[in-house]
């Protein structure tokens, strides 16, 4: 069987380089990387050149079947531009139309979009978990623009031969995370005490390898095309389950405080970090029922061997420098 030259976007990233790492791994696929830097894959895999935005640079696509798009303008923390909405259209938006419109007129078959849990909502009601066909809500920038890339995913589909599959993950963790991730190992190492003991909310999370095992069956599933996925590690977590699994982990005691969640929300209004404190407390849980119906796909790794790999991780790479 000939192997599928893969495109992916993003390939510096912590979900892209991991893909392509992925990919390697067998004979199905011929990874291509695609990055507007230099890449830990170069001199593994074919790589070319790719920006989403400022100049948009779209990439050599010949011989390519599928491309899974994970680039993406992310959260900016400390925003500088005038109109974030405006900026986050560019890359999201554009950028990704303008590159699926490029795929499809090169002759890939299918168009994987990493998109955001982000696009069902900022929160759900414990209990009553987001679905991949509910009604979208996106609110930030960031969501707004995500959802309007899948919208224009689903018109291009329809008008050329391309398939297009939308994945839309919450909270990404794994061996070499980032992030507010990589904060709370580092503030669980040095032992610091955390305000989060008594949070009842459920959340899901999904880790890398989990993920990574769904995009690769949406990369041939016949089943997948045209689809929209959540995906999550099928178990939810509070906030303060998910301090201690990742204490245990590392081996250490989680020095967590009981403080109670109207305290801690309020105390976020006061300090103008009104998404930080709610997303602390809020649930936001997925159902991935239907990937299990349509693609047959299960998580393939559970959430304590997920949050093991995580911590082992950590502690040979950041350790040292806490």
């Amino acid at each position: 069987m000939t192997a599928q030259k893969v495109l992916v976007t993003g390939a510096t990233g912590f979900v892209g380089e991991a893909l392509v790492f992925r990919l390697l791994l067998g004979k199905r696929f011929v990874p291509v990387a695609a990055t507007r830097s230099v890449t830990r894959c170069q001199g593994l895999c074919p790589v070319t050149n790719f920006n989403l935005s400022g100049p948009l640079l779209l990439p050599e696509l010949h011989g390519a079947s599928v491309v899974v798009h994970t680039a993406a303008r992310v959260h900016v923390m400390k925003e500088a531009a005038s109109d974030a909405l405006a900026e986050y259209r560019k890359a999201n938006v554009a950028g990704t139309l303008e590159l699926a419109r490029h795929a499809a007129k090169s002759g890939v078959k299918r168009f994987i979009f990493l998109s955001t849990i982000k696009v069902n909502g900022e929160a759900t009601v414990k209990g009553r978990p987001f679905k991949a066909d509910d009604v979208p809500s996106p609110i930030d920038p960031y969501a707004i623009s995500k959802f309007e890339a899948e919208e224009g995913l689903k018109k291009l589909a329809a008008e050329t031969d391309m398939e297009v599959v939308i994945i839309r993950p919450p909270l990404i963790y794994g061996p070499g995370v980032k992030a507010n991730f990589l904060s709370i190992l580092q503030w669980l190492a040095r032992g610091v005490p955390l305000p989060f003991g008594s949070i009842y909310n459920q959340r899901s999370l999904v880790s890398i390898e989990n993920l990574l095992d769904l995009i690769i069956t949406c990369i041939d599933h016949p089943a997948a095309a045209n689809q929209t996925f959540l995906v999550s590690d099928g178990a939810d977590l509070s906030t303060t389950q998910l301090l201690r699994y990742l204490a245990g982990a590392l081996g250490v005691k989680a020095r967590l405080v009981a403080i109670p969640e109207w305290l801690i929300l309020l105390a976020g209004t006061m300090l103008r970090k009104q998404s930080v404190a709610s997303r602390i407390c809020s649930s936001l849980q997925v159902d991935i029922a239907k990937n299990r119906e349509i693609l047959n796909w299960t998580p393939v790794m559970n959430v304590g061997t997920s949050m093991r790999r995580t911590a082992e991780f950590f502690m040979i790479n950041h350790v040292k420098a806490l």
